[in-house]
């Protein structure tokens, strides 16, 4: 049996509430934080996580990992976007809220709730300047006023113009502030377009749009992976520029940071590779491959763009930076050509996004941090992205409340170079709810297929028990051989639910009651 590992890379704390968390500094200065969060982008479209069969050039991302550690087995919180979202910003599992499956609709409100801790507010306490740039994607309190919601959200019939009735209300709507964004948990600054391809099509800034959308989008901006529901845009607005913007943003931060006492937090969740497929001319036919593999190749660039100006600024020695993705690759953007041109974005894993199988949430995540981490470093043990949390707050010598953090594990010993699990469980699910449990190398899904758009799975079996130690591409279902274990399973799944929390602590209560899987065995 194949053991995880991880090769050598390079704290009992303060107990305090948040409130009082301590404000001084250890010797030298708090080391900066820059989160690179890729948007559908998969395990095996990282060249260095896919030497066999990648064939996307990512010198940038490749480069990241030579200088720091590359983890093998890190996961989000869910094969689909908004909810790892949730889990990386607060370290909770995304399923004990409301949003048991799916994503944030269109014009949703905030899953965060406003006194919940993240990573931000856990930042600010310890007088870090914070800023999110870009794809935010976890609601808003839009001002729409409920007796002309419908209106206000109405989509054109065959390309029909928007008239000044729509004008009238989207005027009203987005002359005013929106509530409940990234400014009001936690950071300083906000500048990106929420969700490219969904309304409003236009830049937002802390809390307001730049410029009031005017026009129902361009409907050929709807087709061929592009943007993918209608709604108010800005007059001609476009989908290139969007990427290009969010690198000069983040440029443009880490350049006025510097020069500053305080140390900062930057958190660039990025709106790519995700559809739209918006290539900038420069970047098409790049990779020999596809739109999507060109759009890969852009986004590597710009994160050389953000890398490069930590080292302009002289920042990079003293800055953690973190670069991990939301999901997988998303199926739809042309996987069976690319698997026939060799490259195959799920790498050696089975599924793609959505999907309770690896390849759905199984993700690129890498951390460099000079001061700690020996650059080359390979580690196997699972970790998830709920871990950030807690692993700042142990960088910062900060105690989290029970009520925060409650999925969080530190990632301190691994980076330091240790060799032993820091966590023993995990749960990331697929877009319908399906969750994907781990023991060890171990895992449980309840289900009998993906749970969500990938095709396959024996109806026979209601559940899956794979050994990824010795079966990493999920091909044999060992549920129906080993019934004990997949007992255990269940009931370990059952008590992470119970508990509130997944770390010691005392036990929290979910938002809601948490749906049960297969829901033919959910109680009454």
């Amino acid at each position: 049996m194949k053991i995880p590992f991880c090769r050598p890379l390079l704290a009992a704390l303060l107990l305090a509430p948040l409130a009082a968390l301590p404000a001084a500094d250890p010797p030298g200065r708090r080391p900066n934080v820059v989160i690179l969060y890729a948007d559908d982008l998969g395990y095996g479209d990282v060249q260095c996580y896919n030497r066999e069969r990648g064939k996307i050039p990512t010198p940038h991302l490749d480069k990241l990992a030579a200088q720091g550690m590359r983890f093998t087995d890190g996961h989000s919180s869910s094969g689909v976007c908004s909810p790892s979202r949730y889990a990386l910003l607060t370290g909770r599992y995304h399923w004990r809220t409301h949003l048991q499956s799916g994503i944030v609709p269109v014009w949703g409100e905030p899953l965060i709730a406003p006194d919940r801790v993240t990573i931000a507010t856990l930042a600010k306490a310890q007088g870090y300047r914070t800023a999110c740039i870009g794809k935010w994607h976890l609601g808003w309190d839009w001002p729409i006023p409920p007796d002309r919601a419908a209106l206000f959200k109405q989509k054109p019939k065959d390309s029909a113009p928007a008239g000044e009735s729509h004008r009238a209300v989207w005027r009203e709507v987005f002359s005013q502030p929106i509530g409940g964004g990234p400014t009001t948990r936690g950071f300083d600054a906000y500048f990106g377009t929420d969700v490219p391809n969904h309304p409003p099509f236009c830049f937002i800034e802390n809390d307001r749009t730049l410029g009031i959308p005017s026009e129902f989008l361009d409907a050929a901006l709807l087709r061929n992976n592009q943007a993918s529901i209608q709604g108010p845009a800005l007059q001609d607005w476009t989908l290139e520029p969007i990427l290009p913007a969010l690198g000069d943003r983040a440029v443009k931060f880490i350049g006025d940071s510097a020069p500053d006492d305080a140390p900062f937090l930057l958190y660039l969740p990025f709106t790519s590779p995700h559809t739209p497929l918006s290539v900038n001319e420069a970047w098409k036919g790049k990779s020999g491959l596809n739109l999507f593999a060109d759009f890969v190749m852009e986004t590597d660039a710009v994160v050389g763009r953000v890398l490069e100006a930590l080292d302009q600024t002289g920042e990079a020695e003293n800055t953690i930076v973190l670069f991990t993705a939301d999901n997988g690759c998303a199926p739809y953007i042309g996987v069976q050509d690319l698997e026939k041109m060799g490259h195959y974005p799920s790498g050696p894993l089975r599924g793609y996004k959505a999907d309770a199988w690896e390849g759905g949430h199984r993700v690129p995540f890498i951390i460099r941090w000079p001061a700690v981490v020996k650059p080359g470093g390979e580690c196997g043990h699972l970790v998830h992205q709920a871990d950030l949390l807690r692993t700042l707050a142990d960088v910062w010598s900060v105690t989290l409340p029970d009520d925060a953090g409650e999925d969080s594990v530190s990632l301190m010993p691994l980076l330091k170079g240790g060799d032993q699990p820091v966590r023993a469980t995990s749960v990331s699910t697929s877009i319908g709810g399906t969750p994907a449990v781990r023991s060890g190398t171990w895992k449980y899904i309840a289900a009998s297929g993906s749970g969500g758009w990938g095709k396959g799975g024996d109806p026979s079996q209601p559940v899956q028990l794979y050994n990824l130690a010795d079966d990493l591409g999920e091909t044999t279902n060992l549920a129906a051989a080993m019934p004990e274990k997949v007992a255990g399973m269940k009931a370990l799944l059952e008590k992470l639910i119970t508990e509130g929390r997944s770390t010691p602590g005392a036990p929290q209560a979910n938002d809601v009651a948490v749906v049960r899987y297969p829901r033919a065995a959910a109680p009454n």
